[in-house]
């Protein structure tokens, strides 16, 4: 059994400690906002925050998340950086097909907590793994800026 804090409530889970976190979310506890992509930590779609820090739960074992806090898409409306992240991609208009903004998001604001007032290039680095095939990475840069400049 394992214990784990995710969006601030405790579950008991019964899983093999190497299962990914990302199983563990959408199938023992029905999270399902978090998204399967590449499961080699390449796409970025299934980025969650640990602590704070945001990492690939499609491989990440559930044994390193015991007694950490976890946070996915699901929480992010609870932060005032993540309201401001969820105006600003609807202002501006940044999903096209949405599979990876979940994990756009939860990377947006890792770097938003980390760089306040961001410069393009500090979102290109801070956004350079999460791949996008629809192409949206103009919209997610200005979306970014836009959630700067709304403090």
């Amino acid at each position: 059994m394992i214990t784990l804090k995710v969006n601030g409530k405790d579950y008991n889970v019964d899983v093999d400690p190497s299962t990914p976190i990302l199983w563990v979310l959408r199938d023992a506890l029905e999270l399902t906002g978090t998204k399967f992509g590449c499961g080699m930590a390449q796409c970025g779609a299934c980025t969650v925050h640990l602590n704070g820090d945001a990492v690939r739960s499609c491989i990440t074992p559930v044994a390193r998340a015991a007694g950490q806090e976890i946070k996915t898409i699901e929480s992010l409306s609870e932060d005032a950086i993540g309201k401001r992240l969820q105006k600003a991609w609807i202002e501006e208009d940044v999903p096209q097909c949405g599979y990876c903004q979940s994990g756009q998001l939860m990377a947006a604001a890792v770097l938003l907590k980390a760089k306040p007032n961001p410069t393009d290039n500090d979102i290109d680095l801070g956004m350079s793994g999460n791949i996008c095939r629809c192409g949206t990475y103009q919209r997610v840069r200005k979306a970014i800026h836009r959630a700067a400049d709304m403090k």
